[in-house]
């Protein structure tokens, strides 16, 4: 068992890997494995670049660290209190001049929709997306400490739900958020496959209602507990992939292989935690693995850094790296807030 989540700074140590993964996979992204390889030199002795800059990744992720922190400031966490300072941040990201690292279409489509304060959320969500822009950034929902599970799960697919309404999105957001919550309170990562597994099951077929108002009427599924089902059988067939590859895949070969590129949700949480758990003790080199993959690998680095600093906590990751990361303040302010 690992220390306390107050004792190692489980918040500090995943918002820090999550940008310091996105900074090492930012210029990898577009590139397959030979070309990265032949850029960067050998992927376990990576650099973090100078200057450390992240991408669209990190800025959502402050984005709903910021709007999380402002609802829990007014009370008790509650979809209407959480969806305005969301919707806020989200639309500020959208209409930032350092909104400019390639962002995804769908988080661009959906927060031009949400600018209109009249129109429902429920209208602007991407229903069609399972991109992987809501579970990359949903890291802080399994970090904020006081929830209850159901608020956890609500908030988790609230946030995916305002840009990526796909059933799969919301159900990977969900998990990604309980791995990072699980390994923040010192689970043992080589039950966590299991952990995630058990948790998708018996929430199949459970829909948030009071979290997502009327989101599946938009999908074109018969009942609520269908569409939902949906993004959780997509889950848990990765899952199912992940278990198998975390016994039998080499971390010399490319994850990407095993789990999936991760551009769409279910692989990027699949793919990010294949990189976790095949280097467990070595977090530096588990995201230097996941910047170096033919997949989306800033993504797959930025959520391979959140479990990893979520479980071995801040003092996992250099300091002479952490010290450069952009947005270290911004950073450090909200980690040390709920590590607090």
């Amino acid at each position: 068992m690992t220390a306390t989540i107050v004792d190692k700074q489980a918040a500090t140590g995943a918002l820090t890997g999550l940008a310091l993964g996105d900074a090492l996979g930012f210029p990898t992204e577009f590139d397959d494995v030979p070309s990265i390889l032949a850029k960067h030199g050998p992927w376990r002795q990576m650099r973090l670049p100078t200057p450390a800059i992240v991408t669209d990744d990190t800025q959502m992720t402050l984005a709903l660290g910021r709007g999380l922190r402002t609802a829990m400031d007014r009370g008790v966490l509650a979809p209407k209190r959480l969806e305005r300072p969301l919707r806020e941040e989200f639309v500020d990201w959208y209409q930032s001049p350092e909104n400019n690292r390639a962002p995804g279409n769908t988080c661009l489509r959906a927060c031009s929709l949400l600018k209109d304060e009249s129109r429902p959320w429920q209208d602007a969500s991407q229903i069609g997306s399972k991109g992987c822009g809501a579970n990359m950034r949903v890291a802080p929902v399994g970090l904020v400490p006081g929830l209850s599970d159901e608020q956890r799960a609500g908030a988790a697919q609230l946030q995916s739900a305002l840009t990526h309404g796909h059933p799969t999105a919301l159900a990977a957001s969900d998990l990604t958020a309980r791995a990072v919550r699980l390994l923040a309170q010192g689970a043992e990562p080589t039950g966590l496959v299991g952990l995630l597994r058990s948790y998708a099951i018996e929430n199949r077929s459970r829909y948030h209602h009071t979290w997502l108002g009327d989101l599946w009427t938009h999908a074109g599924d018969a009942t609520p507990e269908e569409y939902i089902a949906r993004g959780w059988d997509e889950c848990l067939e990765i899952l199912g992939r992940l278990q198998d590859a975390v016994r039998t895949v080499s971390t010399e070969t490319d994850p990407c292989l095993a789990t999936g590129a991760g551009w769409i949700a279910e692989e990027a949480l699949a793919t990010g935690l294949l990189c976790f758990l095949l280097l467990v003790d070595e977090p530096v080199t588990a995201i230097r693995r996941a910047a170096c993959t033919s997949g989306d690998s800033d993504s797959i680095a930025c959520l391979t850094g959140a479990f990893a600093g979520a479980y071995l906590g801040a003092d996992a990751w250099p300091t002479e790296w952490a010290d450069r990361i952009e947005y270290r303040s911004d950073l450090l302010t909200l980690g040390a807030l709920w590590d607090a």
